[in-house]
């Protein structure tokens, strides 16, 4: 049996990853702040993070979910601290979890990476600078680990997601909210659901010929 690990994996898109990949079959180990996680973990900590995995063992399936939306303000007004917490979490701490749990897959010649990037990280969002800088990074660092990975049997690509019906939307402002989903042609937002089924693909034997890629999901949104 497969093992996955999915960061942020006790709400949100997380929680819905390990929800249909349980269902498809592999083990899930859910990583979270939350105390109801299966690994409590900060991953912004690099060195806890280098422990837990230790101690979880091989992992051959990573979803890079955990994620914050960081500050909804002009890019003048955004304090120094909340633009790094948003990279810590969203880019670092990806980093911490993706380094940690790549060298193992190279050894087995088989692993997958999904991360969750999003639709901001191609447009870029108004009043939310440090998200949209920091998922743009997120698709940087799959594209360049894609290519690093290319003949490993690992496969690293990105989703960008539109407007998601998560818990992490009820800390963006209504002004925001309101815009962003206007930009989607299918006039409503996603269902966590809808991105999970794309995940489970991503992180399947049928992906064969796809790595470094962004997989958008966006009721029509993307425009590249």
């Amino acid at each position: 049996m497969r093992r996955a690990l999915i960061t942020g994996g006790r709400s949100g898109l997380g929680a819905a990853c390990a929800t249909r990949l349980r269902a498809d079959g592999l083990d899930v180990i859910t990583v979270d702040l939350s105390p109801d996680a299966d690994v409590v973990l900060d991953i912004t900590d690099a060195s806890a993070v280098h422990d837990a995995v230790s101690r979880i063992g091989a992992v051959d399936v990573l979803i890079n979910s955990a994620g914050i939306v960081g500050p909804n303000l002009p890019l003048w007004q955004v304090d120094a601290a909340d633009w790094q917490r948003t990279f810590d979490v969203n880019v670092n701490g990806l980093f911490h979890v993706t380094k940690a749990v790549v060298p193992g897959m190279i050894e087995r010649g088989w692993g997958r990476i999904v991360s969750m990037a999003s639709m901001a990280g191609k447009d870029g969002n108004p009043n939310l600078s440090a998200y949209s800088a920091s998922k743009a990074a997120v698709i940087g660092l799959t594209k360049s680990l894609g290519k690093e990975l290319a003949t490993t049997g690992v496969l690293v690509n990105a989703i960008a997601p539109a407007v998601i019906e998560t818990p992490m939307n009820a800390a963006t402002s209504p002004e925001v909210l309101a815009h962003i989903t206007s930009l989607i042609p299918m006039r409503r937002v996603g269902r966590a659901d809808e991105v999970a089924a794309l995940v489970a693909w991503l992180v399947s034997d049928e992906l064969s010929f796809s790595t470094g890629a962004v997989y958008d999901i966006s009721g029509g949104r993307a425009t590249y």
